[in-house]
């Protein structure tokens, strides 16, 4: 006998529709599976064999054949346990085939035929189209957020073969769903105490996409200044949550209760992390990395100069494009990575603390400035020294401005500049800087003069420019031109990471 069950597979960030054909025929026993499956697939026979018997239901004697269609692509995962365990069943004639006809299944099973979530379960669903899909009861919110058809919700094999067999009605496991628009907590930049610049350099960085550095001595607050920026943020809109959500879900990143990822994401890789895990990728199996967990919110690194310098420099398409493309032999993905990049390093390899205190000589600072290179540097831009704030200023019991005014100007800027443009100012194309960008002469001369002290690339003096339209957009000024006031506070975002050894500060 043949049966045909409708299931997904994860690629990426992406679900496949994958048919699973089973085939019960005579001949010795035994159990083949074919179609590229990975170690996780493969493992699937004993998993669907031991659920199937502890279910109370008899394994065929026969010869089985499991066919993974379309048989050229790769499988990965152990979301195909339920549609192999039921194909069997199917194909087997202890469940009549007519009633898995419009519908599909994921999820892993256990030894007792308990059914156990997978990652991915989002995309997947997603690849699905209009099927009514069964899923294990703990990817309620997940599979709901990406489903067409009906969601249904099952604890264990033999409960759904009750039901596929017209024993036992659909059991009610449907879960009160809370609110998709849940967030979660993060700090708020009224903890913050001083700092005004670099408080400054936040709202620029949030208003115009603006990638930014932070560089300073230990515990001056450039942790505190970062962690602090997805607040400063708008949610996400629903396109954009969608395409977050995915991402995580296929990561394994638990989702919130209403299973859309509604707050801008914030993530914060160790100095150690690897090429692959930053970026994503992987030989048989491409991973999300980090880059495309941040889509739509905050990368934090610090310690950037502490990232192995390969890491540093595979960031540099992400940032161009917003996007990451994974190629290896018979392997082609894209993954989503627009995220605002935000680092925080120490002026020197000691730290640099009080001024004067630094023991770094000169060989060791121009080795330490050069683990970040040039290219890299100039993607900044924004690049701001942090200090450590003034005793009074850490005593002081009054509270800074907090997240939700400096967010409201924010949103205020942003709709300025999408309304001008279509786009935040960072994504402005250097053509149309002129139309929407102008500079009046005091600020030309003040951007010549950069130029031609060769303090400035052809990059950043474009970079110069967009984050003066952003400085000048959250002060409510929306004319063409932008003021010589704008671009110098530009330029004052713009540190290199030289430091002079006798102050302590950074130049």
């Amino acid at each position: 006998m043949y049966a045909s069950v409708p299931s997904a597979v994860l690629f990426c960030a992406e679900g496949h529709l994958i048919h699973v054909e089973v085939q019960v025929s005579a001949g010795l026993p035994g159990f083949s599976l074919v179609g590229l499956p990975d170690a996780s697939i493969r493992e699937s026979r004993d998993r669907a064999r031991a659920a199937v018997t502890s279910s109370g239901h008899p394994w065929p004697k026969h010869k089985i054949t499991v066919n993974l269609a379309p048989s050229g692509d790769r499988k990965a995962g152990s979301g195909l346990d339920l549609a192999i365990a039921i194909g069997v069943l199917a194909a087997s004639e202890v469940i009549p085939a007519e009633e898995i006809g419009s519908l599909a299944f994921i999820g892993e099973l256990g030894l007792d035929g308990s059914l156990r979530p997978v990652n991915g379960v989002a995309p997947m669903v997603g690849a699905l189209g209009q099927r009514d899909v069964v899923v294990p009861i703990a990817s309620a919110a997940e599979a709901s957020i990406a489903a067409l058809g009906r969601v249904r919700l099952v604890a264990d094999l033999g409960e759904l073969v009750d039901v596929l067999r017209g024993e036992a009605p659909w059991p009610d496991h449907d879960p009160a769903r809370p609110p998709d628009d849940a967030s979660t907590t993060v700090p708020d930049l009224a903890d913050v105490r001083g700092q005004p610049i670099a408080r400054h350099a936040l709202e620029v960085a949030a208003a115009g996409g603006h990638h930014t550095l932070f560089i300073g001595p230990p515990g001056a607050g450039k942790t505190m200044l970062a962690s602090r920026l997805p607040g400063l943020l708008p949610p996400l809109e629903r396109a954009r949550a969608l395409e977050v959500t995915m991402v995580h879900s296929a990561s394994g990143i638990p989702l919130p209760a209403g299973g859309l990822v509604r707050t801008p994401p914030f993530r914060a890789p160790h100095h150690s992390t690897s090429q692959t895990a930053l970026v994503g990728g992987g030989s048989q199996i491409i991973r999300p990395g980090e880059v495309s967990i941040a889509h739509g919110g905050v990368l934090f690194m610090d310690e950037l100069a502490e990232f192995a310098p390969s890491v540093l420099d595979g960031l540099r398409q992400p940032l161009e494009s917003r996007s990451v493309q994974v190629i290896r032999t018979g392997i082609r993905a894209e993954l989503p990575a627009d995220f605002l990049l935000v680092a925080a390093m120490n002026p020197c390899p000691c730290g640099g603390g009080a001024p004067g205190s630094c023991l770094c000589g000169d060989a060791v600072l121009h080795r330490y400035a050069r683990r970040v290179s040039g290219p890299l540097l100039d993607r900044f831009d924004l690049r701001v020294p942090v200090h450590r704030p003034a005793v009074d200023q850490l005593l002081a019991n009054e509270p800074g401005e907090n997240s939700a005014t400096v967010a409201a100007r924010v949103l205020a800027a942003r709709h300025l500049a999408e309304a001008r443009q279509g786009c935040l100012n960072s994504a402005l194309p250097a053509d149309r800087l002129d139309d929407v960008a102008r500079l009046d002469a005091a600020g030309m001369a003040l951007l010549r003069h950069e130029l031609e002290h060769e303090r400035l690339s052809g990059r950043g003096y474009h970079r110069i420019r967009r984050v003066a339209r952003t400085i000048a957009d959250l002060r409510g000024h929306s004319p063409p031109t932008v003021a010589e006031q704008d671009v110098a506070i530009a330029l004052r975002f713009r540190a290199t990471i030289a430091r002079s050894q006798a102050t302590g500060r950074v130049a």
